[in-house]
């Protein structure tokens, strides 16, 4: 009697489950196990700051596949721990004590939220948002307060405040940076960013860190570095995530930095264990450096790919970083991967917000984002990544934008 192969996947989230998906559709035919540490079927994390936080949609809208895909597709589910891995034993161990073989193994484990180190910071009523159950926490308590402190304005802080003045409470935004989003999308666009939320009546406090939280127990102030003092009935952290490495740090062989390390096939230091989502930092060939994605699309499309890959096949994972955002009615789509003190040109017009921003460096377009602007996916993704383009045609809404990339040149 032959023995099936074992595919055992460690996440249960959307890079966990399209790695199930990607090997049935490479074809694999043994067992499949998908290990996650939360009792729900897998879901997307984006509607956790916007429609499922505002209480417009609920969970089973975010599912990653049909009620019965893994069912009919022969993939168990568990629902425990991991706590342990022996690469050369190909096993891996569960919190209830089980261990489960592994003829392959990938690792998708996600991201944690960064946590807040001030005086303070564990007082009840401040708030992380990473599952689901940490957003119907946070939208309760928004529903039962009038004034929330958002500490962070990256992509998390942003949305959250934007939620959170949608839903109709008093909402005040600290970060260090000069703008929301700065370190993504440097000063010039995140000025875009910082007109919007205040338009849309949040308290704008940039330039400013925390010195610390305050309170009988519950958190009842934010104490800025310059000695301010903001009321808060609900704290909301969005200060970074970190990927979720403690389980292979104790891994024999697998490399850790910034992440799980792995190639351009998304496999590790360790012959049959893969990465994918958050906690891969992954070779990217394009590019010709490692990089590590904390965004919706990458976990899609990584977690298709390792799923395949550890079944067998050798694909590379080259396609360029996407992400999207809504706030208010902002819309936006973003491709490519820039450094936030890249020159910027400007397609459209900043003070409407109807616009797409190419960043660049040394003649070429190291990335591209379009705001309230759309179906030009495809174009922008045709142009990143290449040189020799004329930036006054660039900046030019006469000129289309298919007759922009390189192919269109020839």
């Amino acid at each position: 009697m032959t023995t099936r192969p074992t595919l055992t996947i460690v996440g249960a989230g959307l890079a966990g489950a399209k790695a199930a998906e990607g090997a049935r559709a490479a074809g694999f035919e043994g067992r499949v196990v998908l290990i996650g540490d939360e009792p729900h079927a897998p879901y997307e994390r984006p509607p956790l700051s916007k429609a499922l936080l505002r209480g417009e949609s609920d969970l089973a809208s975010a599912h990653v596949h049909a009620t019965d895909f893994y069912e009919q597709h022969d993939v168990e589910r568990i629902t425990d721990t991991v706590t342990a891995i022996d690469p050369a034993g190909h096993r891996v161990r569960l919190g209830g004590g089980l261990q489960l073989p592994f003829d392959a193994l990938v690792l998708a484990t996600g991201s944690a939220p960064r946590a807040l180190s001030v005086p303070g910071a564990d007082l009840d009523g401040v708030h992380y948002l990473r599952t689901v159950e940490d957003a119907r926490t946070l939208r309760d308590a928004i529903r039962a307060t009038i004034r929330v402190v958002v500490i962070g304005a990256g992509w998390i802080g942003s949305e959250v405040a934007a939620s959170a003045r949608q839903m109709g409470v008093d909402v005040v935004l600290v970060d260090p940076a000069p703008t929301p989003l700065h370190r993504v999308l440097g000063e010039q666009i995140g000025a875009t960013f910082l007109s919007l939320h205040a338009e849309h009546g949040v308290t704008l406090r940039m330039r400013s860190a925390v010195r610390e939280l305050r309170g009988a127990g519950r958190v009842e102030q934010v104490v800025l570095a310059d000695g301010r003092v903001e009321v808060a009935d609900v704290v909301v952290v969005g200060v970074g995530a970190m990927p979720r490495v403690d389980l292979v740090e104790a891994a024999l062989g697998v490399r850790v930095d910034n992440g799980i390390v792995v190639d351009e096939h998304l496999r590790s230091t360790v012959p049959g264990i893969y990465a994918a989502g958050d906690v891969a930092n992954a070779w990217h060939p394009g590019y010709h450096r490692y990089l590590r994605v904390e965004h919706w699309a990458n976990a899609l499309n990584q977690g298709l790919t390792a799923g395949a890959n550890a079944a067998g096949q050798r694909e590379v994972y080259d396609r360029m970083p996407y992400f999207f955002s809504d706030q208010y009615d902002l819309g936006l789509e973003y491709i490519g991967h820039a450094s936030p003190d890249d020159a910027v040109a400007i397609r459209g017009d900043l003070d409407s917000r109807t616009f797409i921003a190419f960043w660049h460096r040394d003649g070429v377009v190291t990335a591209a984002m379009a705001v309230n602007t759309w179906d030009v996916v495809d174009d922008l993704k045709a142009i990143v990544g290449h040189g020799g383009i004329d930036l006054r045609r660039v900046t030019s809404v006469d000129v289309p934008l298919a007759e922009l990339s390189p192919a269109s040149r020839r």
